[in-house]
């Protein structure tokens, strides 16, 4: 039976890389000079810290800009989480890396292909949905209808077997 897999995965490697050029833009730009701003990355967080709000904004503008010329989708950093005071006047901020399919996120693409009333079948695996279907026709089909539900989280079709 024809199937594939919908995933959410980014490649830490390319945002490790993308990380290595903001480090590297903010030690030669003239607006950063003598600034204590850095950014570190653990598992799958990233820590920015700035001297200021302006500097924080440019240096998440920075990580959006060099994450897409890795080829990333930018939406896969979420910046939600709001700045915190660090020592004296700093800023710190934590963005999270989305990896995988969160259950919610799951539930909503389940409910929104079997609205449709198409002829596959979806099971949520872990962080990763499974789609079935008699034809091929069928799951193509369900690939554009999950695009076309605007979700905001980059996703990925990966196993396409026939």
């Amino acid at each position: 039976m024809p199937s594939f897999d919908i995933v959410s995965k980014t490649d830490v490697h390319e945002v490790d890389n993308a990380i290595s050029g903001v480090r590297r833009e903010i030690e030669t730009r003239f607006d950063f000079k003598g600034s204590k701003c850095t950014i570190e990355r653990t598992e799958n967080e990233i820590v920015l810290l700035a001297d200021d709000a302006t500097k924080l904004e440019q240096m998440q503008e920075l990580l959006r800009v060099y994450v897409t010329r890795r080829k990333l989708d930018a939406a896969a950093l979420d910046f939600s989480a709001k700045p915190e005071r660090a020592a004296g006047d700093a800023l710190r901020q934590a963005v999270t890396i989305k990896q995988g399919i969160a259950q919610d996120l799951a539930k909503t693409i389940v409910k929104g292909i079997k609205d449709s009333k198409m002829k596959v079948q979806v099971s949520i695996q872990g962080d990763e949905l499974r789609v079935t279907g008699k034809k091929r026709d069928d799951l193509q089909d369900a690939i554009a209808l999950v695009k076309r539900l605007g979700i905001e989280q980059p996703l990925q079709y990966q196993n396409f077997r026939d």
